[in-house]
């Protein structure tokens, strides 16, 4: 079981988020590698809104392989190369959660491994 933590004595979260989650102690753990905005056949398209929505998709499918749903995740870090790509990572993150707000750090970078990756999304995840 995942418990969400946002103390009322500091900012509350800018947007669909929260300050802390923690598991219960017998939980299993899945720590996901990051995930691009590739499609099965390994393309990458050039839009970004697109690549958003294929970097989770592709997040939320290894949560399904292991098992896990949205609800599992405990924390989760995105990583995008353009300050403007925000609001739309954060309208996709949102849709995504479906309301369970765990964890998240979102950061903006110089690059990604490969020049025409824009996201990256990591995460862990307990059940």
């Amino acid at each position: 079981m995942i418990t969400l933590h946002n103390p009322t004595g500091i900012a509350p979260p800018f947007s669909c988020y929260s300050h802390g989650a923690s598991a219960s102690a017998n939980a299993r753990w899945l720590y996901v590698s990051g995930q691009v905005g590739a499609t099965p056949d390994g393309i990458v398209p050039g839009d970004p809104e697109k690549q958003i929505a294929l970097a989770w998709d592709n997040l939320l499918a290894v949560l399904a392989d292991a098992g896990m749903g949205v609800t599992d995740l405990v924390k989760v870090d995105g990583f995008i190369t353009q300050s403007s790509l925000v609001p739309q990572y954060r309208k996709e993150r949102e849709r995504r959660f479906a309301g369970h707000a765990a964890a998240t750090t979102l950061v903006v970078v110089a690059g990604l491994a490969e020049p025409n990756l824009l996201v990256e999304i990591q995460a862990v995840a307990a059940r």
